[in-house]
């Protein structure tokens, strides 16, 4: 029997950089020296707030680009950047400045922000906390990973990517040093899903429905 899982709660606290941006060629020049936790909190951190103001935007440079800007082309593009399969957050930011510097390039004119609608880069910093409760075996996280807080869903599954060394799951990591349960093809079906594209909400139940088909499904045939 391996160790328990420690199931840990987490939220982001959002910190101002004091970095804004009044028009596009800004925003590109801050984004590629802006601390990492800007581009990990503006992709990421929209899944842990309350609100989302523009839902069809998964990122807030996408949805800035689309309000503030009024550059729809911009915001579709950006809008599609997935941040999972990026190995690390200088990889995305890569992809990003391409984008925007693309769309410079293909423009006769900088689009600008109003005087209230600049871009202001926030840091983001996790805060994680042990919740005291401990699954000792798959079969019981089965039971139970439903009844998980939004929270522990994004600190298990989404910061863990960036926290593990192979870019895994908190879930997958437990489940790959476990000996008792075959865990093969539920290894394979977490490792298959992307968290971004999605509510918290629905991520839950998606993992749900993967350790309940891959494991209890295989305890009652």
């Amino acid at each position: 029997m391996g160790q328990p899982f420690a199931i840990k709660d987490c939220t982001l606290i959002a910190i101002a950089t004091g970095e804004e941006a009044h028009n596009l060629r800004e925003f590109v020049d801050r984004l590629k020296t802006i601390h990492p936790g800007c581009i990990y909190y503006h992709f990421w951190g929209g899944m842990l707030r309350p609100n989302f103001d523009e839902p069809e935007y998964q990122n807030d440079f996408a949805a800035w680009s689309w309000r503030s800007l009024h550059d729809t082309r911009l915001a579709e593009r950006l809008a599609i950047v997935d941040p999972s399969p990026y190995p690390d957050i200088e990889a995305l930011r890569r992809e990003l400045i391409d984008v925007i510097e693309e769309r410079l390039a293909e423009s006769e004119w900088v689009p600008w922000a109003r005087s209230g609608q600049r871009f202001k880069f926030i840091r983001s910093q996790i805060v994680v906390f042990d919740t005291g409760k401990r699954i000792g075996h798959p079969l019981e996280m089965a039971e139970r990973i439903a009844g998980l807080s939004l929270g522990s869903v994004f600190y298990h599954f989404i910061d863990a990517r960036r926290r593990t060394d192979s870019g895994r799951s908190d879930f997958v990591e437990w489940l790959q040093a476990e000996e008792e349960v075959s865990a093969t093809d539920l290894i394979e079906r977490l490792n298959g899903i992307d968290p971004y594209f999605t509510t918290l909400a629905d991520l839950r139940l998606e993992l749900a429905s993967a350790f309940r088909n891959c494991l209890l499904g295989r305890e009652a045939s």
